[in-house]
């Protein structure tokens, strides 16, 4: 039953995620402006609001205009449900599960969002770091001046990275975000997560490039694989650094 709750709870937070990522890079009011079709403009129904269902039943079509809607309509809502029930059955206490939530949000919108605008707004930034700050209450001061000094170090690196390339190797957004995760993760695995997130990056642009899909000195957004080696820090962060020690 608590499994079912959750998948519920989790499809209708990632349709509001939907949201976010269509109307803060707008500007434009999210709670009280009318969901409408990006197409015709037409406000949507409730029926054509209910989370996958709808998608599933109209065929992935507005049922005004017949345009096609984007998958990641459905996507963001299952990987939200995902999310949410990963982080319940992992959480270890009740204290954690509101900020790990919206610690985990705020990445997928913010990845998304960069993915597709090449931004990283300060709105999400600013709610994870609020989050960042709950988890650290029950922190000792030794831990917490520990992320602190990881989360300077980081920002001042990405820092010098932005000034030196004259913000064409990365986006200021970034320096941010780099910032608050050596706040959250500390040392070593902020570490692992930027090695992920360059090592993804580098991959991609290599295979962009290799398809024609990308030149040299086209712009790939930064944050998303940033956020892809947080995650993997979070998730494997002990076994990574396990099999680095096992190597030395």
């Amino acid at each position: 039953m608590i499994e079912a709750c959750i998948f519920l709870f989790g499809v209708v937070l990632g349709s509001f995620l939907n949201v976010l990522v269509d109307r803060i890079p707008r500007g434009e009011d999210v709670i009280w402006k009318p969901s409408h079709c990006e197409f015709c403009k037409k406000t949507l129904r409730w029926f054509e609001l209910l989370p996958v269902v709808s998608f599933v039943l109209q065929r992935g079509r507005c049922l005004r205009c017949n345009r096609r809607l984007s998958f990641e309509y459905p996507v963001m809502e299952l990987a939200t449900a995902a999310g949410l029930f990963v982080l319940y059955t992992h959480a270890s206490t009740n204290w954690f599960l509101v900020p790990l939530i919206l610690i985990f949000c705020s990445f997928l919108v913010m990845g998304v969002i960069d993915y597709k605008h090449q931004i990283l707004p300060d709105s999400l930034l600013l709610i994870l770091f609020a989050s960042i700050l709950i988890l650290a209450i029950p922190v000792s001061p030794a831990l917490r001046f520990s992320h602190v000094l990881t989360a300077v170090a980081a920002g001042l690196a990405f820092l010098a990275l932005w000034f030196f390339t004259r913000g064409k190797g990365l986006g200021f957004g970034d320096v941010k975000l780099v910032t608050l995760l050596g706040l959250l993760f500390g040392y070593p695995h902020t570490i692992i997560a930027l090695y992920i997130a360059f090592l993804t990056g580098a991959g991609v642009g290599v295979i962009l490039i290799m398809t024609h899909q990308a030149r040299m000195k086209s712009r790939i957004a930064f944050g998303p694989f940033l956020i892809i080696g947080a995650v993997c820090a979070w998730i494997w962060g002990e076994n990574i650094l396990s099999w680095w020690m096992s190597l030395l």
